[in-house]
Parts: C-alpha cells; sequence; structure tokens
C-alpha cells in the first residue's frame, strides 16, 4: 500500500499532466528539497543546482503526462530526471571543457541498450509469473512488496488470520520463484 504522501505525490504529478497548475505547484512543494539535494549533489555548484532544478521542473511540467506509477514511485520518476538534467550540467561545464573530446571522454550513466534489454526481458517474466499465482497470493506479494506494507496490515486489509496471510505470502514466493528459476533454464 501506498502511503499518503505517495499517493498525493503520484496524484499531483497525475494531474500535472493535465497541466493543472495547482497540482504542479504542490508538486513543487513536496519534492524540491529533494531535487535540489540531487542536483547539488551532482553539480556541486549551489548557483547551478538552481538553475538545472528550473530546468527539471520545466521537464516535469511538460513530462508529466508520460508518468507511468505502474512503473515506479514518483518520487524515484523526478529524481531520475533531475540526475540527468545534472550530469547533462556537469558534462557541459566540466572544468570548462565543452570541447567534442571532453564530453566523450565522460561516462555514460545511462543503462546499455542490452541492460535495458534484459531489464525488461526480466520484468515481463515477473510479471508473468506473478500472472501465474493464486489471486490472494498475487495481491498480497505485490501490495507487500510495492506498497511496503507489513504482513499484519495485509492481514489486516485482507479481514484473513496473520498466519494465513504469511502462508498465502510464502506459498505465493515459492511458486514465483520456481517459475522464475524455470524461465531461467
Amino acid at each position: 500500500m501506498q502511503n499518503e504522501a505517495q499517493r498525493r505525490l503520484n496524484d499531483a504529478l497525475f494531474r500535472t499532466g493535465k497541466q493543472d497548475t495547482r497540482a504542479f505547484r504542490l508538486v513543487y512543494r513536496l519534492t524540491a528539497a529533494k531535487l535540489f539535494g540531487v542536483c547539488l549533489r551532482i553539480c556541486n555548484d549551489r548557483r547551478a543546482a538552481e538553475d538545472v532544478l528550473q530546468d527539471v521542473y520545466l521537464s516535469v511540467w511538460t513530462r508529466a503526462a508520460g508518468f507511468d506509477p505502474a512503473r515506479g514511485s514518483a518520487i524515484a520518476w523526478l529524481a531520475t530526471i533531475a540526475r540527468n538534467r545534472s550530469i547533462d550540467w556537469r558534462r557541459t561545464h566540466r572544468l570548462g571543457d565543452t570541447s567534442d573530446e571532453a564530453l566523450v571522454a565522460l561516462p555514460d550513466p545511462s543503462p546499455s541498450a542490452s541492460d535495458t534489454m534484459l531489464r525488461d526481458e526480466h520484468d515481463r517474466r515477473l510479471h508473468f509469473c506473478l500472472d501465474a499465482l493464486d489471486d490472494r497470493q498475487r495481491d498480497a506479494i505485490r501490495t507487500a512488496f510495492f506498497d511496503g506494507l507489513t504482513y499484519a496490515e495485509l492481514a489486516a486489509r485482507a479481514v484473513v488470520p496473520l498466519g494465513t496471510m504469511k502462508s498465502w505470502v510464502r506459498r505465493g514466493l515459492m511458486r514465483l520463484r520456481e517459475c522464475l528459476d524455470g524461465a531461467d533454464a
């Protein structure tokens, strides 16, 4: 289960994607400190971090409609934008050297095409195996791992004894492991 702050941020980001300026202000209020910290750590220059942060929020305004909460948390999506913008700034301001040779010499932090392809394949297998589970097991595992609920919270939500919930999750994880191991073979 998402906590209230995550739900608020997801909702505000969703509404920002529909060009809701009040929602955009809320996204800013909820995330500016964290994203500024990301920018400052990478840029290592306060003024630059402020400029980069402005660019980050311009990107958020134009790209918010592309945010998909099924692929990850809103704060992770926003932090990735901040990180990438900051790295771009570092590349163009590295010791004042913006020559093509200096830019080419900087390492590219993005995953390679083969890494991305492997991750996508792993994600497809994981979702295939999750979908093969019993509804109760699948829902309990997804809620526990993706939303961070405890066994007790899961049991209370499903109105079942704690031991039953633990069994559902344990059996579901065992079946999930078997399915994933079979897919790797």
